[in-house]
């Protein structure tokens, strides 16, 4: 995937280039640029960091990995945060957008980034996260690379205040209804099943034969048409790939800039273009919906060409009708949404 969001060790991902949050000396420090030291072995990394000299606040630097899975660590030094008036956010930009820059440089295909300048620099987590976001789907806009955000764990990630609980609500209104309703359901399922057999029996009794549906379908079935299967297979509607095509055209849209927007790699972009009867999954499904700004009816329509639909049983699919609703087809801010609530992301 280009870009994804995930829990992990950083030091133990086979990426082309990890980045560390450091420090304008390049010194080791403690946190994640501790645990990238120690990984690489702190004295080869620490000779080469040396050798360098220091870097400066929003730019990046470039090493070897050394013991690390990585081949190269990028020492990118992110600001302090002192209240967002100091140029921070732009600093803090920078920081991705040149390590970024640096790993195309070296021909990097893979990179994994830290959540930089949000541990003892005290930038906050949700704002630090946002231009994380920011600067690396503006990059992806324009290039191709697989971008991971690792975060150690669910306390280090969090979404602004106002925008997790403007979705929590969404979701405690929709979700919360769809199970509602499929518990009446059971619930009245259980009901009927708990009929006595002298009830049951008088229901039949009282039916006559005439009025029952399974006999009224036996014989409308009997006096239907018969047709082949081999005719009905030949007039199937076009296909998840065909109309996805087509939506593309018509919308005047180039390829390149859609299967970026929708987060998709090229190579499987290549892979629907050339086979028609290609099956996505919903999460790569519903991706080009965004990508292609479709509204709900249009994206259930292109889900139901892929064989699914939206549910209000789903949350993802109700954090998805949220920003659609909203109006925005952001997907790496839609995929920031729904790391925080443990959904699946989109893209392929």
């Amino acid at each position: 995937m280009p870009f994804e969001i995930i829990r992990n060790d950083i030091t133990k991902l086979k990426v082309d280039a990890i980045v560390n949050a450091a420090n304008s000396s390049l010194q080791m420090g403690g946190g994640v640029c501790g645990a990238i030291f120690a990984a690489a072995g702190a004295d080869k990394l620490q000779k080469a960091c040396d050798k360098i000299g220091g870097c400066e606040t929003g730019q990046a630097v470039i090493t070897k990995g050394y013991g690390l899975p990585a081949r190269f660590v990028i020492h990118a030094v992110g600001p302090v945060w002192r209240g967002g008036a100091d140029n921070e956010a732009a600093l803090l930009y920078a920081c991705y957008e040149n390590s970024l820059k640096l790993a195309q440089k070296h021909k990097c295909e893979s990179i994994a980034f830290p959540l930089i300048s949000s541990g003892i620099y005290g930038y906050p987590k949700d704002q630090a996260l946002r231009v994380a976001v920011t600067a690396i789907g503006d990059f992806l806009l324009k290039n191709d690379m697989a971008v991971s955000l690792v975060v150690f764990d669910k306390a280090a990630y969090a979404l602004s205040e106002k925008l997790y609980f403007s979705i929590k609500a969404f979701i405690d209104d929709h979700y919360a209804d769809a199970h509602y309703i499929s518990r009446r359901r059971d619930e009245e399922s259980r009901l009927l099943r708990t009929l006595s057999p002298f009830e049951d029996a008088e229901k039949k009794k009282a039916a006559p034969p005439h009025v029952s549906a399974r006999g009224v379908g036996r014989k409308m079935a009997s006096l239907a048409p018969q047709r082949k299967l081999e005719d009905v297979l030949e007039r199937l509607d076009e296909s998840f790939s065909e109309r996805l095509l087509r939506m593309i055209d018509e919308k005047g849209r180039m390829d390149t800039e859609v299967y970026k927007r929708a987060n998709i790699d090229r190579r499987v972009f290549s892979r629907i273009r050339s086979n028609k009867d290609y099956r996505p999954s919903k999460n790569t499904a519903l991706a080009f919906a965004i990508a292609l700004e479709l509204s709900l009816d249009d994206t259930r329509d292109l889900l139901m060409k892929a064989g699914f639909a939206l549910s209000r049983s789903n949350k993802q699919d109700v954090i998805v009708e949220y920003f659609i609703g909203m109006g925005n087809y952001n997907i790496f801010e839609i995929n920031e949404a729904l790391f925080a609530f443990d959904q699946g992301l989109l893209g392929a």
